[in-house]
């Protein structure tokens, strides 16, 4: 596992509050969405997924957000439920939503779907990592305002001090501004969502192969 980072995540998220716009995985549930020892078990695949990794790996991806269909109920970036479940993935983990059948999500399908077979090679996260939506609707997902996500610029900063990536990756604009923002030299990646999964398979396909080529 990679200590370094679990640590960030004791000290900056696991704590955060959840606000009326913004609700923390880690630490809250909604009694009507969720299991009873729901935080808990996200925390539990967060920390399975670091066990991936016996090294830090060369590569850095930074999305925007959690999705109301993944990473809120599984607290794995862009993972969903029927994901974590699925014996040929290659993170474990546990559903936490209330009702019978998992999560699925298109974004974390077409995402895994590329990347998968270069995992653990890659370390992915959000810009901001609690799951924002509208006031009125916890299910929903809006777009983080720049403020929000410049609250987290420590965390991220402390990622990437821990890690060392050789490449960063802001796939989408939201984690590219984010990553430039802290310091970092990032490459843009078109998200896989709203009709992006091409250009998205293109761009992380040519990337791979000049680290490979570099290696």
């Amino acid at each position: 596992m990679l200590p370094t980072v679990w640590d960030l995540f004791e000290t900056h998220l696991f704590p955060a509050s959840s606000t009326d716009e913004l609700f923390n995985p880690y630490r809250d549930r909604h009694t009507s969405l969720d299991v009873a020892d729901a935080p808990a078990r996200r925390r539990d695949n967060l920390r399975a997924y670091l066990r991936c990794f016996d090294d830090a790996p060369p590569l850095f991806l930074l999305l925007e957000a959690p999705g109301p269909w993944g990473c809120r109920f599984t607290g794995v970036p862009i993972t969903s439920e029927s994901q974590l479940v699925d014996p040929a993935f290659p993170i474990d983990g546990t559903p936490t939503r209330r009702q019978e059948e998992p999560t699925t999500e298109y974004s974390a399908s077409i995402f895994w779907r590329v990347l998968q077979p270069h995992f653990p090679h890659f370390f992915v996260w959000n810009s901001l990592p609690l799951h924002p939506h509208d006031a009125d609707d916890p299910l929903s997902i809006r777009t983080p305002r720049r403020t929000e996500v410049r609250a987290w610029s420590d965390l991220l900063r402390g990622l990437l001090d821990a890690l060392d990536p050789d490449r960063t990756i802001g796939v989408g604009r939201k984690g590219e501004r984010a990553l430039a923002e802290v310091g970092a030299d990032p490459t843009y990646v078109r998200h896989p969502s709203q009709g992006g999964a091409k250009k998205f398979e293109s761009g992380m396909s040519t990337i791979v192969a000049e680290m490979a080529g570099s290696a």
